[in-house]
């Protein structure tokens, strides 16, 4: 059976490495249209863009590695188009055949429309590694900064320019940092870690455009105000890079869409990791983590091998910002109630989700603890009540 990955990221490299190991021996291929083998992005907007990390150590697999499975890895190659009937790729250097096919493909940054001044010079995302060697040049101490979105990755990309000594504005246009994936005391507990590192965090507050003739210079808000900047970053999350599964008629819906199983609607086509959407728990989701990527790649690689597995997910995600790490066990989507725990120090301490008393989440700021403790309720089915939780003196009594 040939089988060809298509998509050159996390999910390629750890599904890659899961047929491997399941003993598939016939013709596998991962074509990627960046020129680099597949490497980790969460160091990127963090210690690669602080110098802490070389690219050697961002590598997920090493050229012998790759060499030594017999797995053909095609680099800086574009796929075109998917034909399902043929089952044929084609790309910009030609075509190639499949038996069967993986997506994972990622997500794209989003990036703000040239009407507002997102095409200028000196206007930054960060995604790839590409990205993160474009705005490193720029990242120097007294110049400044402008982070428009107060998500996870344009709090990282602040916490690292301040490290570096650049003066650093924020602007969130919804009414609070983290609005989409936190809670407001998760919320409450990173704004008083940023500004007292120094950032100035603009919340609630629209932009009309990015100025500038041919560089950025500011933002000028909607109120008419403007700001002065040197460079500005854009972190306003991403979309899944499906276009080429679309053009291929296969279904979509908030991503590529997959059986429970990380089918297709295509039979011969699978996906994985951020692109891809699956059933749980009565919704159809999608994942933007590594650990999720991780996950559904191995499995979809033992289903491709006969497994018939479904997919169980077990969410967990991870931030560093300046000294602290926020870790995540769970999805705080439709909570119902909150338990704040506090933790040592000024910035720490936990916040615990319930659903109809149900534990769902918990986001744990330097409590190693809480998250471990927490990660490992919510995988076995178990729900402390909240008021014992709120009072314990020892959260390993609620194991």
């Amino acid at each position: 059976m040939r089988i060809v990955i298509l998509g050159a990221g996390q999910a390629a490299a750890s599904m890659a490495a899961r047929l491997c190991a399941k003993g598939h021996d016939g013709p596998l291929t991962v074509i990627g249209a960046e020129p680099v083998a597949p490497y980790q992005r969460p160091p990127l907007s963090k210690a690669y863009l602080l110098g802490e990390m070389g690219l050697d150590r961002l590598l997920l697999r090493s050229a012998e590695w790759w060499q030594e499975q017999g797995v053909e890895l095609r680099l800086g190659e574009t796929a075109t188009a998917i034909d399902t009937a043929a089952r044929l790729i084609t790309t910009d250097r030609g075509s190639l055949p499949y038996d069967a096919l993986a997506l994972t493909l990622g997500a794209r940054a989003r990036r703000l429309p040239a009407a507002m001044g997102g095409h200028l010079p000196g206007v930054h995302v960060i995604r790839s590694l590409a990205d993160v060697d474009a705005i490193a040049p720029d990242m120097r101490p007294d110049r400044r900064l402008i982070v428009i979105g107060g998500g996870y990755i344009g709090l990282e990309a602040a916490a690292v320019a301040r490290k570096l000594g650049l003066e650093v504005t924020l602007i969130e246009a919804a009414p609070r940092i983290l609005g989409r994936v936190a809670a407001p005391e998760t919320a409450d507990m990173i704004r008083a870690l940023h500004r007292d590192h120094g950032v100035t965090i603009l919340e609630a507050v629209s932009i009309e455009r990015i100025i500038g003739d041919d560089h950025a210079t500011g933002i000028r808000l909607a109120d008419g105000t403007e700001l002065p900047a040197d460079l500005i970053v854009t972190g306003i999350g991403v979309s899944p890079d499906s276009a080429l599964a679309e053009a291929a008629g296969l279904a979509i819906d908030n991503g590529i869409a997959t059986d429970d199983r990380g089918r297709t609607s295509d039979p011969a086509i699978w996906a994985a990791g951020d692109c891809a959407s699956f059933p749980w728990q009565g919704a159809r989701i999608r994942l933007e983590s590594v650990g999720g990527a991780i996950d559904m790649a191995e499995l979809v690689a033992e289903n491709i091998l006969g497994a018939d597995r479904a997919y169980a997910p077990k969410p967990w995600f991870w931030s560093d910002q300046f000294d602290a790490k926020l870790q995540i066990a769970g999805l705080g989507t439709g909570h119902d109630r909150i338990v704040t725990r506090p933790g040592d120090g000024r910035h720490g301490g936990s916040v615990w989700y319930y659903r109809m008393d149900r534990l769902i989440a918990v986001d744990a700021l330097n409590d190693a603890r809480a998250y471990m403790i927490g990660k490992r309720l919510i995988e076995s089915g178990r729900s402390p009540d909240p008021e014992t939780l709120a009072g314990a003196t020892e959260l390993k009594s609620l194991l």
